[in-house]
Protein backbone atom coordinates (compact mmCIF):
# COMPACT_ATOMS: atom_id res chain seq x y z
CA UNK A 1 0.00 0.00 0.00
CA UNK A 2 1.27 3.39 -1.02
CA UNK A 3 2.37 5.76 2.05
CA UNK A 4 -1.22 8.47 1.25
CA UNK A 5 -3.23 5.04 1.80
CA UNK A 6 -2.35 4.49 5.29
CA UNK A 7 -2.11 8.22 6.07
CA UNK A 8 -5.92 8.47 4.90
CA UNK A 9 -6.41 4.88 7.01
CA UNK A 10 -5.04 6.02 10.22
CA UNK A 11 -6.65 9.72 9.50
CA UNK A 12 -10.01 8.29 8.94
CA UNK A 13 -9.74 5.48 11.87
CA UNK A 14 -9.29 8.29 14.27
CA UNK A 15 -11.72 10.86 13.13
CA UNK A 16 -14.13 7.90 13.91
CA UNK A 17 -12.45 7.05 17.19
CA UNK A 18 -13.13 10.54 18.03
CA UNK A 19 -16.66 10.76 17.19
CA UNK A 20 -17.50 7.90 19.62
CA UNK A 21 -15.53 9.23 22.41
CA UNK A 22 -17.39 12.81 22.10
CA UNK A 23 -20.83 11.13 21.92
CA UNK A 24 -20.08 8.57 24.68
CA UNK A 25 -19.06 12.28 26.55
CA UNK A 26 -22.62 13.88 25.38
CA UNK A 27 -24.60 10.50 26.94
CA UNK A 28 -22.52 11.12 30.50
CA UNK A 29 -23.66 14.65 30.36
CA UNK A 30 -26.88 14.43 29.86
CA UNK A 31 -27.76 11.63 32.28
CA UNK A 32 -25.58 13.52 34.67
CA UNK A 33 -27.02 17.00 34.24
CA UNK A 34 -30.11 16.23 32.33
CA UNK A 35 -31.61 17.67 29.16
CA UNK A 36 -32.21 21.16 28.28
CA UNK A 37 -35.85 22.11 28.19
CA UNK A 38 -37.09 24.98 26.09
CA UNK A 39 -39.61 27.54 27.99
CA UNK A 40 -43.02 27.34 26.10
CA UNK A 41 -41.84 30.67 23.81
CA UNK A 42 -38.46 28.61 23.69
CA UNK A 43 -36.51 31.52 24.87
CA UNK A 44 -34.90 31.80 28.31
CA UNK A 45 -37.32 33.73 31.09
CA UNK A 46 -36.38 37.22 32.09
CA UNK A 47 -36.76 39.59 34.82
CA UNK A 48 -39.75 40.88 33.15
CA UNK A 49 -41.95 38.26 32.60
CA UNK A 50 -44.77 37.18 34.69
CA UNK A 51 -45.03 33.63 36.68
CA UNK A 52 -47.12 31.56 35.78
CA UNK A 53 -50.63 31.44 37.35
CA UNK A 54 -50.91 28.35 39.33
CA UNK A 55 -53.95 25.87 38.33
CA UNK A 56 -57.04 26.79 39.76
CA UNK A 57 -58.34 24.14 42.72
CA UNK A 58 -61.99 22.60 41.90
CA UNK A 59 -63.74 20.25 44.24
CA UNK A 60 -62.65 16.55 42.95
CA UNK A 61 -59.13 18.01 41.60
CA UNK A 62 -55.83 15.87 42.71
CA UNK A 63 -53.79 17.61 45.66
CA UNK A 64 -51.03 15.14 45.11
CA UNK A 65 -48.85 12.68 43.49
CA UNK A 66 -48.21 9.00 45.50
CA UNK A 67 -45.87 6.69 45.08
CA UNK A 68 -48.03 3.43 45.41
CA UNK A 69 -45.47 0.87 44.43
CA UNK A 70 -41.92 0.57 44.55
CA UNK A 71 -39.03 0.92 46.80
CA UNK A 72 -40.00 4.18 47.52
CA UNK A 73 -43.67 3.57 48.51
CA UNK A 74 -45.83 6.33 50.17
CA UNK A 75 -43.82 9.05 49.08
CA UNK A 76 -45.57 11.95 47.39
CA UNK A 77 -45.28 15.51 46.69
CA UNK A 78 -48.27 17.99 46.81
CA UNK A 79 -49.37 19.55 43.21
CA UNK A 80 -48.81 23.37 43.33
CA UNK A 81 -48.15 25.69 40.51
CA UNK A 82 -44.67 24.45 39.74
CA UNK A 83 -44.40 21.51 38.16
CA UNK A 84 -43.34 17.80 39.64
CA UNK A 85 -39.99 16.71 38.66
CA UNK A 86 -39.32 12.78 39.26
CA UNK A 87 -36.46 10.82 38.90
CA UNK A 88 -32.80 9.90 40.65
CA UNK A 89 -31.55 13.75 40.49
CA UNK A 90 -31.20 15.87 43.76
CA UNK A 91 -33.34 18.57 42.27
CA UNK A 92 -36.28 15.91 42.15
CA UNK A 93 -39.00 16.29 43.88
CA UNK A 94 -40.26 13.15 43.81
CA UNK A 95 -36.76 11.59 44.23
CA UNK A 96 -36.66 7.58 42.99
CA UNK A 97 -34.42 5.13 44.39
CA UNK A 98 -34.47 2.58 41.04
CA UNK A 99 -31.98 1.46 38.41
CA UNK A 100 -34.57 2.11 35.59
CA UNK A 101 -35.12 5.49 36.42
CA UNK A 102 -33.08 8.71 34.77
CA UNK A 103 -31.46 11.50 36.52
CA UNK A 104 -34.57 13.23 35.69
CA UNK A 105 -36.77 11.16 33.99
CA UNK A 106 -40.35 12.59 33.36
CA UNK A 107 -42.28 15.71 35.13
CA UNK A 108 -45.98 16.18 35.80
CA UNK A 109 -47.62 19.58 35.18
CA UNK A 110 -50.87 21.26 34.97
CA UNK A 111 -52.49 22.62 31.53
CA UNK A 112 -55.48 24.84 32.86
CA UNK A 113 -57.79 22.21 34.41
CA UNK A 114 -55.78 19.44 33.40
CA UNK A 115 -52.70 17.59 34.49
CA UNK A 116 -50.47 15.86 32.36
CA UNK A 117 -47.12 13.56 32.47
CA UNK A 118 -44.31 13.92 30.29
CA UNK A 119 -41.04 11.91 29.61
CA UNK A 120 -38.42 13.77 29.66
CA UNK A 121 -35.83 12.44 26.88
CA UNK A 122 -35.42 8.77 29.43
CA UNK A 123 -33.68 5.62 28.38
CA UNK A 124 -36.34 3.29 29.64
CA UNK A 125 -39.85 5.38 29.53
CA UNK A 126 -42.75 6.90 30.71
CA UNK A 127 -45.78 4.76 31.13
CA UNK A 128 -49.09 5.96 31.28
CA UNK A 129 -51.39 2.51 32.12
CA UNK A 130 -49.27 -0.11 29.33
CA UNK A 131 -48.99 1.95 27.04
CA UNK A 132 -45.48 4.17 26.88
CA UNK A 133 -45.57 7.92 26.59
CA UNK A 134 -43.66 9.90 23.90
CA UNK A 135 -45.60 13.15 24.23
CA UNK A 136 -47.41 15.06 26.80
CA UNK A 137 -49.97 13.00 28.41
CA UNK A 138 -53.05 14.09 30.04
CA UNK A 139 -53.92 12.00 33.62
CA UNK A 140 -56.78 12.02 35.49
CA UNK A 141 -57.28 11.02 39.39
CA UNK A 142 -56.10 7.23 40.05
CA UNK A 143 -54.21 7.08 36.70
CA UNK A 144 -51.08 4.95 37.19
CA UNK A 145 -47.75 5.98 35.89
CA UNK A 146 -45.29 3.70 35.49
CA UNK A 147 -41.33 4.97 35.92
CA UNK A 148 -38.99 1.96 36.12
CA UNK A 149 -40.66 -0.39 38.99
CA UNK A 150 -42.45 2.47 40.24
CA UNK A 151 -46.16 3.08 40.34
CA UNK A 152 -47.57 6.71 40.89
CA UNK A 153 -50.88 8.06 41.05
CA UNK A 154 -52.86 11.34 41.27
CA UNK A 155 -54.67 11.25 44.31
CA UNK A 156 -56.92 14.06 46.44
Amino acid sequence: MSELTLFLIRFAYLAILWIFVLSAISVIRTDMFGARIPTPAGRPATRGQKPAKPPTKRRGSPTHVLVTEGANAGARADLGGAPILIGRGSDAAIKLDDDYVSTRHARIAASGEHWFVEDLGSTNGTYVGQARITQPTTIALGTQVRIGKTILELRK
